[in-house]
Parts: structure tokens; sequence; C-alpha cells
């Protein structure tokens, strides 16, 4: 057997980590020896997760062989009959966060469809629930129980957490209940993955099966940290990637449930697209950091407050946003009426702009990755008050491989305003190598560059 020789520096250092890591954690004495144990913090933690099992009516399909009159005949079946109503059960987790007022939270997805909803204590004891609402874009429903004194389980704060911290999932996979398991936060901020409306995913190898989602992720105060929700399976078994939403995004929606019933997500009243490098250059920033403003809504939040197409916004309350799906989070989660510090660059200036939050009335947002080319040859355009309207492209043109369509509306090029062929010309003459257009396409507005 091959030997691996390690330096006595090294082996100081991982005694040292291993020591301040089982400083952190309780200990027991097994054999007169004190060892780390996650007993004590489980204990506590458990008893406020909960199986939550749902049924929902649903009629059988008739068989065709129902039909048969000599079926019929022949087995003695009524002419009346009628096959029986199935309720078939689905099982998933949920954690107790308000023991005075009976709160449990839970995935909308382990709800949904339910017409009656049963929780099951620690304990074995069974209670009905009442839905209070859900939010379908963050997967989180809100269930109460007409009982007090339940074990509720303390909130932690998801901002937080690092790569590396110790958490541990508990909840119900496979209805085993009560299964934990543990690991450590292997990522945060996953979003893109289509799992949710909106996505900024803990990312843990805490072992997370079926049955788990709804359960709680906790760190080693016996804090619930994340509502657990999906895995990453290819093999159809769990891989070590496995996805928790972070509490305080959970929270927001809960909090609002409870008081209005329902998540009242808010907006600023813009249309945003995602920052590449071409973009990036185009609008004089060193690197694609932020997210572009392709349109601001005429008398929404975002206009009043000086913000304007082709700005580049770079955090929103002192946190960064690089990408469309975190400023939408940093949005969407806010209360309406709400104020929040925008910070953006305009014209390769940094600049700060309060602003509130406002309803659905103001424009969501939108990312538009379209394809670029170098050649507006075989467009036909149409002068307008607004812009320049291309009325057609020829078929097999370059233009025609440009992205552009039919009836696209050009606000701008190179950010100066068009509304003829003159001003269209004045813009290429900024910059013939590149073309920036502003293009209004139905009630969306985005960037794309002609190179």
């Amino acid at each position: 057997m091959k030997l691996m020789v390690v330096p006595a520096k090294l082996l100081v250092i991982l005694s040292l980590l291993s020591t301040q890591v089982q400083a952190n954690l309780p200990v027991k004495e097994i054999s007169g020896t004190m060892v780390p144990t996650l007993a004590p913090i489980i204990k506590t933690s458990e008893k406020a997760v909960v199986n939550i099992a749902t049924t929902a009516k649903q009629q059988n399909l008739n068989h065709p062989l129902f039909n048969n009159p000599f079926f019929r005949e022949f087995y003695n079946i009524p002419k009346n009959y009628q096959p029986p109503k199935k309720r078939p059960q689905s099982t998933g987790s949920g954690v107790i966060i308000n023991s005075k007022e009976g709160i449990v939270i839970t995935n909308h997805h382990v709800i949904d469809g339910a017409d009656k909803i049963d929780i099951i204590l620690n304990t074995g004891d069974t209670l009905e629930a009442q839905l209070l609402g859900s939010d379908t874009e963050v997967d989180i429903a809100v269930l109460k129980v007409k009982k007090s004194g339940l074990p509720a389980i303390a909130l932690g704060n998801s901002d937080m957490l690092d790569v590396g911290d110790f958490v541990i999932a508990i909840g119900n996979p496979f209805g085993l209940s009560q299964t934990v398991t543990t690991g450590i936060v292997s990522a945060l901020g996953r979003s893109g993955l289509g799992i949710e409306g909106y996505e900024d995913f803990i990312q843990t190898d805490a072992s997370i099966n079926p049955g788990n989602s709804g359960g709680a992720l906790i760190n080693l105060k016996g804090e619930v940290i994340g509502i657990n929700t999906a895995i990453l399976a290819p093999a159809r078994g769990n891989v070590g990637i496995g996805f928790a939403i972070p509490i305080n995004m959970a929270m927001n929606s809960v909090n609002q449930i409870i008081e209005h019933g329902e998540v009242k997500r808010g907006q600023l009243g813009i249309m945003i697209q995602s920052l590449d490098e071409d973009l990036a250059r185009a609008f004089k920033l060193d690197e694609k950091a932020g997210v572009l403003v392709a349109n601001v809504q005429d008398g929404g939040t975002a206009d009043k407050a000086g913000l304007k197409s082709g700005d580049i916004i770079t955090s929103i309350d002192g946190n960064k946003v690089g990408t469309v799906h975190q400023l939408r989070n940093a949005v969407g989660t806010k209360r309406i009426g709400d104020k929040v510090a925008v910070e953006f660059y305009r014209n390769g200036k940094k600049k700060t702009a309060k602003v509130d939050i406002g309803g659905k009335e103001g424009m969501g947002t939108l990312a538009l990755n379209t394809p670029i080319s170098k050649k507006l040859n075989g467009l036909t355009f149409e002068a307008k008050k607004e812009g320049l309207e291309i009325t057609a492209i020829a078929p097999n043109s370059a233009a025609s491989q440009t992205g552009l369509r039919q009836g696209d509306l050009i606000l701008s090029a190179n950010q100066l305003h068009v509304s003829n062929l003159e001003d269209l010309k004045k813009a290429m003459s900024v910059n013939s190598n590149k073309l920036l257009l502003q293009i209004q396409r139905g009630m969306g507005v985005f960037y794309l560059i002609i190179q």
C-alpha cells in the first residue's frame, strides 16, 4: 500500500480545525471519551418538523368495458353503476414556525390540488390543517392548525450563510418520518434552474429526497435557514445536489399571506435584459456587471425617480445584482410601498436613486437574448412619431439574419433618438462598425447590437 506523507504543519492545522469545529458542537461521553454530536440540536428542532398528508378527490376513468352491455350482463353489473371515486394520498414535510397561532409552512407543490390537508406531529398525532394561502412563484404555502402550544422552530438569518457552513436537513423522505441528513452549504444564490418563478436557492449536499419537500434546513444553532424544495437527480436518485428556499425569502411570502391572504409582488416599472460583453462595451463599461434597463414606463415609480432606458443597474439596497434573476428577486420580494436604493451607471458614471416599489400596474421584467448580425441591408422603413418602423424585411437578406422583425419600431440608435432615416444615418456615423438599437416589439422594449 502506498503511503502519503503529510507535512507536520498541515497536521497541526487540520488538528486545530477539527478542534474548533468540535468546540462548536455539543458533546457526549462514550467509554470515557467526549465526542461531538448533533443529537441535542436535532432533538429540539425535529419536534417542529411535521409530516404532511394530502387527499384529493379524483374520479376514476370509466373503463370502456363498463360500456359494453355483454360485459355488464356477464358480470352482473347494475346499469347505474359508476366506478368508485379514488382519494390518492401524497406525503411531504412542513415546519411549525409559530407555536401560539399554529402556523405551519411547506412547499406549494406539496399541497397543490388537495381538498384535505393533515399534519402528523412527531408524536404521531394528526391534525387537520387549513390552507391560508400560497405563493406559487416561490413555492411556499402557509397552513394553520387549531391547536396552540405546538413546538415551533426558531428562525435563522439566511443572509448570513456562507458556502461551507454546516447544515442539517430534516423531513419525511419516502414517508420515513423524522429523517435527518447532514452536509454543508454547497453554493448560494442558485437561479435560472426553471424550478420556480423566483429563484435564489441554497444548494446543499445534505441528502434530500422525495418527501423532504417542505422540510427544514437548519444550522448548528437549530435555527431554520431554508425550506427544502427540490433536487437535481439525473439518475432518479439523490446525487448530493439539493435546493432549499432561503428562509428570509420564504418569510417575506409567509408574512404577506398571513396579512393579506396573498402575495403582492413589487415592481419598479421597468423592462430589463441581461448585459453581455458587447452591450457592456457599447455602454462604456469595462465589464458586464449589472442589468440593462431596456425601457422605463412613463409615470412609473422608476420614471419618477429619474431612471432612464440605457441605465445599468448594479445593486439594490447595497446588494449586487448581476443577472436578471437577481434583480427580479431583489425587487419581487419587496412589499409594495417599500423604498429601495438603486445604484446604476449612466454614460459610464455611477449614480444612485431612491425608488418606490410599485404594484402590478407597473411593467414587469423581461430578459431577451436576440441574435446579432452585421448588416441592415434588406430593411424597409416608415417614419413614425415614436420612431422608425420596419415595414418589410427582404427574404434571405443580411437583415433577415439580425433578429429584427417586421413591425419592430426603432426608438434609438447608438443612444440617439430616431424618427427618420436621417436620424439613423446620423447615429451610424457615430460608430459605423457597431449599431446599438433600442427596439419596441409589441409591448416589450429591448436593446440589440448590429455589428
